[in-house]
């Protein structure tokens, strides 16, 4: 095996370009992701977006010239700690390559990117059904987020617009 680089993604690159839509799709189609492949409108204008965001980074992980893995990331902002945070939105190591501690090393990266940017944490959301992403990420540090145990862990919910 190869042995697997993991680089910030240039969204001017055509290969990233092209990596990037291809993972991101190979999500979309995982029962994890939906099941439903990306629309046309995303093929065309995902890329050229979050390249026009200066707070969007992506990690891509490369097998030789395969690409295997995605990161996608949003800088927010903590008003309690006053100083960036970044949202870890997408984790996508394909099937082929899930098991290589591929994720690992791109968040590694990510964690990187975030302390250069000072941010103060790391945020993502995972499926409660995801057992083996759950695992992966606690092993990485990550655990549920609390304020006051009384009041127990936050709790992801969203409103489709």
């Amino acid at each position: 095996m190869a042995q697997v680089d993991v680089r910030l993604a240039d969204y001017s690159d055509p290969v990233h370009r092209e990596a990037l839509l291809l993972l991101l799709d190979a999500y979309a189609r995982d029962p994890a992701g939906g099941g439903t492949p990306l629309g046309e409108f995303v093929h065309h204008n995902l890329v050229h977006e979050l390249a026009s965001r200066p707070y969007a980074f992506s990690v891509l992980a490369f097998d030789g010239a395969q690409p295997v893995g995605l990161v996608n990331c949003f800088e927010g902002f903590s008003t309690f700690a006053c100083k960036p945070l970044v949202n870890v939105h997408d984790v996508v190591v394909l099937q082929s390559h899930r098991g290589r501690r591929i994720a690992p090393l791109m968040l590694a990266k990510v964690e990187e990117v975030a302390r250069e940017r000072g941010a103060c944490k790391l945020t993502l959301e995972v499926l409660s059904g995801n057992t083996q992403a759950m695992k992966a990420y606690e092993r990485e540090g990550f655990s549920g987020y609390q304020l006051d145990p009384s009041f127990g862990t936050a709790t992801f919910m969203h409103k489709k617009l």
